[in-house]
């Protein structure tokens, strides 16, 4: 993650932001700059947006991808403190809850999921999540997608802070989503990505 300034209060971030053609996620006054993705990264993005988009169509949930800003727990203006956070993919169920007229940003997401980059992956897994759990009431389920591998880490939240994880892999899997009643086949999440081939299957062909 490029760091780009710091000691930013919430009304200069959004100011800044607002005005920006680049995307950047805000922690405590820090600033972070969204890199370039990867071609893959970019491939398993639309997948997602098109699986769960079209099991969406005639129910009330919405499916946004990369450019829905999130606003993560309370914030006041003056201050510092605070996190403002761009998911690769935002599902909302019902009515959309905004931070201000603007409705550019986000404050109820059900679901979020994640695609794992090398320099974001502890950072998904980490702080951000650590605050989506104790800060976004309205989130369900948090997912993180694998580009290097068919593997996809479905967490749902159960009573209180508890969190539990259910693992996936390989392309015949399917991961279920029930606060959607949707499901997601990993064949769909990965179509037309290319994973190098493992150990095993290097030694089978030699």
């Amino acid at each position: 993650m490029n760091r780009i300034g710091h000691n930013f209060t919430v009304e200069k971030y959004l100011e800044f932001e607002r005005a920006s053609e680049e995307r950047h996620e805000f922690l405590d006054g820090v600033l972070f700059e969204k890199g370039s993705e990867s071609p893959e990264h970019s491939d398993i993005s639309t997948n997602l947006v098109v699986a769960i988009g079209n099991q969406l169509r005639e129910t009330s949930g919405r499916v946004r991808g990369k450019g829905t800003l999130v606003q993560v727990g309370p914030v006041s203006p003056n201050r510092t403190t605070g996190m403002f956070a761009y998911p690769d993919i935002v599902i909302i169920c019902g009515e959309p809850q905004y931070h201000d007229q603007r409705r550019d940003i986000l404050l109820n997401p059900s679901v979020i999921i994640e695609v794992l980059s090398e320099g974001t992956e502890l950072f998904d897994r980490s702080e951000k999540f650590k605050r989506y759990r104790d800060w976004l009431p309205s989130l369900t389920d948090y997912i993180l997608v694998s580009q290097t591998a068919p593997l996809v880490e479905h967490f749902t939240r159960k009573k209180g802070p508890i969190w539990e994880l259910h693992p996936v892999s390989g392309l015949d899997s399917e991961v279920g989503i029930p606060s959607l009643n949707c499901s997601l086949k990993l064949s769909d999440v990965y179509f037309r990505i290319e994973f190098p081939p493992t150990e095993t299957e290097t030694e089978d062909e030699e």
